[in-house]
């Protein structure tokens, strides 16, 4: 499961999911996210087994998200106050715009195949992106 080996801080802030982010990719497809959300550690990596599975582990797979922000839970049951509760797993914040995942080196219709069911796998609307060449 993704998770950072370490960080500086244990618990973090909520925050908020306003913005969009810049669409710029370097891969010959990619799988962009069209809603905000918050993707878990185990998303991301469901997501990224389907598109080496379905590539037949060829060309490049690169995963942009990673999950650095702590998801903490209370245990059930407990009175008010005494803290905060101990993180539980681990999400990366997506924005509008997002890329998730790029493939490059893989024939068009394999990789249109692969991200289309890498986008099952994810809890948002998503879109296919084509790098258009210029000849």
């Amino acid at each position: 499961m993704l998770q950072p080996k370490r960080t500086k801080f244990r618990k973090m802030h909520r925050g908020r999911l306003k913005g969009t982010s810049k669409t710029r990719f370097s891969g010959d497809f990619a799988l962009q996210a069209l809603e905000p959300c918050w993707l878990t550690g185990r998303q991301i990596e469901a997501g990224r087994r389907v598109i080496s599975r379905l590539t037949k582990r060829g060309g490049q797979v690169r995963i942009q998200p990673f999950p650095d922000k702590p998801v903490t839970f209370r245990p059930p049951e407990t009175r008010m106050g005494s803290g905060k509760g101990a993180p539980e797993y681990w999400v990366a914040v997506i924005k509008p715009g997002q890329i998730l995942y790029e493939i490059q080196n893989v024939p068009a219709i394999i990789a249109k195949n692969a991200l289309k069911n890498a986008s099952y796998k994810m809890p948002i609307k998503t879109k296919i992106l084509e790098k258009r060449l210029t000849i």
